[in-house]
Order: C-alpha cells, then structure tokens, then sequence
C-alpha cells in the first residue's frame, strides 16, 4: 500500500537450496518491480542462510520430544530499493540455534536468531550507515507435502523485536511477517520430473514493516499472490 492505495508488483524469484553432511544452505533472490503508485520503483532482496546441523556434524542422535536434531543458523541479508521518498539500502546479519523439528515429510525448522541490521537510505542523506539496536528474531519456515496429493505447504513466519530508534530519531514497532503458500507439482503432467515444474498461490502479511509503527502508511502489507516455479 501506499498512502492507501494498492500496489501491484511484478516478482523474479531465484533460489538456490542443498544439502550437506554438516546442514545446508539457502540463498534466495527477488527481483521487484512495482507499478506507478509506488514510482515504478525497482527493488532487490537477497537472502543467504547456513544451517548447521550438530546432529549430522558429530554423527550422534540429538533429538528429544517433537525435536529431531540441533544446530545454528548464521546468514545475511542485502536490500535495496529506488524508491525516491527513502531509498532503502538495508545490511542486515543473523545468528542464532535452530531446532529441526521431527516431521514424517519435509522440513520444520524453528530459530531464535539474534539480529544485527542497519540501512543507509538514499533519502536520509546520513553521515554514515545508521545501526539499529540488535535485537531477537522467533523464526519458523518449513515446506510440508500433503499427503500423496500433490500439494505442498510452504512458507515462513517471524515475529521480529523493536530494533530501538530508527534513523530520523523515531520508535520502532515490533514486526510479524508471514508468507505461506500451496504449490501444486506440474512436473509429472508435462513430461517433467517430479518437483521440476510448480505452480500456486499464498498470501503474506506484514505487519509494523521494517519496523514502521503501524500508523505510518504503509506499514502493513497484506498481499495475495499467484506463483510459478521452475526448478532446474
């Protein structure tokens, strides 16, 4: 939204997910291009996160209860965005435990990561890049089929602290932010392998973005979407 209005964007989406004997890693890319309500802004979202696994790294059995094994997750995030009224360029750094949870397929991952993050928007014209106070990170992401069908449920959800005054001297607000989605496997229907070809929908909320109070415009985000994924 902005100052009310909807804003539509166009999304390219790369992701790059392996697996290893000491965890894994995720790095994910989105490229976005709103419309003229939001000046036709272009905007970038890269996304890195290492996990690593105790369980696989010392070949032992951590699990108890709903929990399969430990680890810690560390990784980056980049931002940028041309937006004429803020220009945000934001660096931001995690880490923290991670819990991977027993589920009969797929993944559930559950982190308290510690969070370290600063931005040098275009607009503020600051002297050097503005720290915000570091500050805690609930964070749950996990990719679940259903069943034999071939549906799987897919997402993440955070629930991020205040982060202390942002830039221009203001509060910040604690932030929730959920995307989940249902993606359908096209693959087998067009002569693809299994998981090669997806397509979907999901919706994301995001409440107090970036940290803005809930009573700046803008601030929170409800944005139905429709999905297509090739993975190569």
């Amino acid at each position: 939204m902005a100052d009310g209005a909807p804003i539509a964007k166009n999304i390219v989406t790369a992701r790059y997910v392996d697996g290893d004997s000491w965890g894994g890693n995720f790095v994910n890319l989105d490229l976005l291009k709103s419309d003229a309500v939001d000046n036709k802004a272009t905007e970038a979202y890269l996304i890195y996160r290492r996990l690593f696994d105790f369980g696989k790294i010392s070949q032992k059995d951590l699990s108890f209860g709903p929990v399969k094994s430990v680890g810690a997750t560390v990784g980056f995030d980049l931002n940028t965005k041309n937006s004429p009224e803020y220009g945000s360029r934001t660096r931001t750094f995690v880490a923290g435990p991670t819990f991977i949870m027993d589920v009969p397929q797929g993944f559930l991952n559950l982190s308290v990561l510690a969070m370290w993050e600063s931005n040098d928007p275009a607009a503020a014209k600051l002297p050097s890049r503005y720290w915000y106070k570091t500050h805690p990170v609930l964070d749950l992401s996990w990719g679940i089929p259903l069943g034999n069908s071939n549906w799987q449920f897919g997402g993440y959800g955070q629930y991020i602290a205040a982060k202390g005054q942002n830039e221009f001297g203001g509060p910040t607000s604690p932030e929730t932010h959920v995307n989940a989605n249902l993606m359908y496997d096209l693959g087998p229907k067009f002569g693809l392998r299994q998981g090669q070809l997806k397509a979907g929908f999901g919706y994301e909320y995001w409440r107090a973005k970036f940290g803005n109070p809930v009573s700046v415009p803008g601030a929170t985000a409800k944005t139905p979407y429709v999905s297509a994924e090739y993975h190569f």
